[in-house]
Parts: structure tokens; C-alpha cells; sequence
């Protein structure tokens, strides 16, 4: 009966330290980060559609990224373009990283005095994601669509609310 006794003795402590060995179990783990170069983004040309001419017939013109322009319905484009560029902006960050480019989803009010016209349908290029160089920048340009009323009165016109195009890094 004794050794009974110590024999369970022996196995109750066994189990303790056998529990108390399996019962913590640690290990460790190093913290890091990268902050990498803010991406910014900087205007450096405003758009313009330059000289339209009209008639009493509604119709666009569409400026394409590379600044070249195209009429639909009663609109035609003048000899005499006058300043016609699509805008332009540096875009600036980590070299080699990826961005999203976001667009106005609205459109923007031009006015002349009492009178107004629209221009939306922005595009892009790059289009929807730009990659920077090895140096970390890139030219973002932007076309839109200009909407032409019939008739539209004459006037020199600007928007008195610039549009925005902003970028983030994918």
C-alpha cells in the first residue's frame, strides 16, 4: 500500500511539472515599418477649349489629353484656335509605386457674366492607375468635354470653381 501511495505521490508531481512545462509557451516577434514620400500632386497647366464658334444648334467639344480637339452638332472649331490645352499636372511620390487617379464625377460650370455652359466626360492619362518612374514622378493630363448650348452667347469663359483630380498611392 505504500508503494501504492508513493507511487501516486510520484505521478501527481509528475503531472504538475509536466503541466506546469507545457502550460506557457512564449516567443518573440521584431516591429518595423517604411514611411515611404507623401504622393503630392501640383497643376502645372489649366485646361482650355480655346476658340468655338457656334450656331443655333447645341453640340461639344471634346479636348483630348494630348490637347487636340474634336466638334460634334453646331459647333465648329476655328483656324484661329486660340490656347488650347488639356490640363497638366506632376505628379510626385516613391519611385515605382502605383497611384489611383480620381476624376470629377460632375460636371464644371464656365460662366461669362450672366451665362453659363458646362464642361464634364473628364478623361485622363494615364488613365485610371499611374506608375511613377525610378525617379518618383509623373505627367498626369486631363481632357474633358465641353457642352455648348444653341446660341450660346459670346464671352470669354472660366470656371470660378476649379475642378479637383486627386491621386493615392495603390
Amino acid at each position: 500500500m505504500k508503494t501504492q501511495i508513493r507511487s501516486f505521490a510520484l505521478a501527481l508531481i509528475l503531472i504538475g511539472l509536466s503541466a506546469s512545462l507545457f502550460a506557457q509557451v512564449s516567443s518573440t516577434s521584431a516591429a518595423s515599418a517604411t514611411i515611404v514620400t507623401p504622393i503630392t500632386i501640383a497643376k502645372t497647366a489649366d485646361i482650355s477649349f480655346g476658340n468655338v464658334a457656334i450656331n443655333a444648334t447645341a453640340g461639344t467639344v471634346l479636348l483630348s489629353t494630348a490637347g487636340t480637339r474634336t466638334s460634334t452638332g453646331g459647333v465648329t472649331l476655328p483656324a484661329v484656335a486660340g490656347t488650347v490645352t488639356a490640363a497638366s499636372f506632376n505628379v510626385t511620390g516613391a519611385a515605382n509605386y502605383t497611384y489611383s487617379i480620381t476624376l470629377p464625377g460632375t460636371a464644371t460650370t464656365l460662366t461669362s457674366g450672366a451665362n453659363s455652359m458646362t464642361a464634364g466626360t473628364f478623361i485622363s492619362n494615364p488613365a485610371t492607375t499611374g506608375t511613377l518612374s525610378g525617379t518618383g514622378t509623373q505627367t498626369l493630363k486631363v481632357g474633358a468635354t465641353l457642352n455648348v448650348s444653341a446660341s450660346q452667347a459670346a464671352g470669354s469663359y472660366t470656371s470660378p470653381t476649379p475642378f479637383t483630380v486627386t491621386v493615392n498611392y495603390n
